[in-house]
């Protein structure tokens, strides 16, 4: 794995340009019995009790409770979240960029240029200060080698394949595995509850939905992401769809309300996010013309995972968290609101 160094922040800017860049449907209806289970036992055992826990289980109960004028039907009850920083982790770096600098590595035996070539002689040699300092530029052509001109289902089994070979360099597991119990609570917590889970992510779409299933239980239908250009292929009588260099959606900040207009059609009542890039969907939900919620995860825990917020090139929290402050949106204090981060701490 590539060792991480400390580099300005205007460098590390361009990772994030650069993931933004490339980057199981249940019954909605929810049954007398589920609503029984979920009065008696905690729905959110990872959540400390507080004022945060206590928000998010009475928006959910004055959602659901019918006959009052705060009641929203199933259908209307849409859920969004972001997965950079609030499924799951996001330092050092964006995870799909660890994608593609070891897939820069799989790919080498085929292009012997890259030996001498930037950006690629820097990634094969395991040296970050080098990838970087080759800018934008030099991050697109790893996109373009590691991302583009690739058969879809050629790029799924590919990020299949890392995602079980793979380690987190500080937690030493999968990246599938680095997920935050208390979030993963509140997806089963909301779903219990007759609402449609969505992700709506600034990540890349198809490399979202070679994983996520499994992980989050969420279909891929029901995942937004960034999305590259295509083309359709019937080569030899193979039909397939080919990944192209160039954007059709980058899912981050007002990218992220046009994604959810067009994947979903309705706006959400409840929107899960960790940056400033969540903002404008946090928006987006708050001008439902029904009840709704906006939630903002804070990392605050150097010691189970990062603290970081204003200042930091990566999950930015800065023109957000001020707004989620002066209009009294819930904020998950990491350190505070959680007594368990991630499942493996168990």
């Amino acid at each position: 794995m590539i060792k991480i160094i400390k580099m300005k922040k205007q460098i590390f800017v361009l990772v994030s340009l650069f993931v933004l860049t490339y980057s199981c449907k249940q019954d909605n209806t929810t049954t007398t019995a589920e609503q029984e289970t979920s009065s008696i036992s905690d729905p959110l055992p990872s959540w400390n009790d507080g004022k945060t826990k206590d928000e998010i289980i009475a928006f959910v109960k004055k959602v659901t409770t019918e006959g009052t004028q705060d009641f929203v039907p199933v259908e209307d009850r849409i859920a969004t979240f972001d997965n950079d920083g609030t499924l799951w982790a996001e330092q050092p770096i964006y995870f799909q960029l660890f994608f593609a600098l070891d897939q820069i590595k799989v790919l080498a035996p085929e292009h012997p240029e890259w030996k001498t070539t930037e950006p690629f002689k820097s990634v094969l040699e395991d040296d970050m200060k080098g990838v970087l300092k080759s800018g934008k530029e030099g991050l697109l052509k790893i996109a373009m080698a590691s991302h583009a001109n690739i058969d879809a289902e050629d790029f799924k089994s590919a990020v299949k394949t890392w995602m079980a070979t793979a380690k987190h360099p500080r937690f030493n597991q999968p990246y599938n595995a680095v997920v935050y119990q208390p979030m993963l609570e509140l997806m089963t917590y909301l779903e219990a509850n007759g609402f449609t889970n969505f992700i709506v992510s600034g990540g890349d779409i198809d490399f979202m939905r070679a994983w996520a299933t499994e992980t989050y239980g969420i279909p891929s239908h029901r995942i937004v992401g960034s999305t590259v250009e295509a083309e359709y292929d019937n080569t030899d009588g193979k039909a397939s769809v080919i990944r192209l260099p160039g954007v059709v959606l980058a899912d981050r900040g007002d990218g992220k309300p046009i994604g959810i207009y067009r994947h979903i059609g309705k706006k959400p009542i409840f929107a899960a996010g960790n940056s400033d890039g969540d903002l404008e969907m946090l928006h987006y939900t708050d001008a439902n013309a029904h009840p709704s919620l906006k939630l903002y995860v804070h990392h605050t825990d150097e010691t189970r995972e990062w603290a970081y917020d204003r200042d930091s090139p990566i999950g930015e929290l800065n023109k957000g968290l001020d707004e989620a402050m002066a209009k009294n949106w819930t904020i998950a204090n990491m350190k505070n609101d959680w007594n368990t981060v991630f499942s493996f701490e168990k």
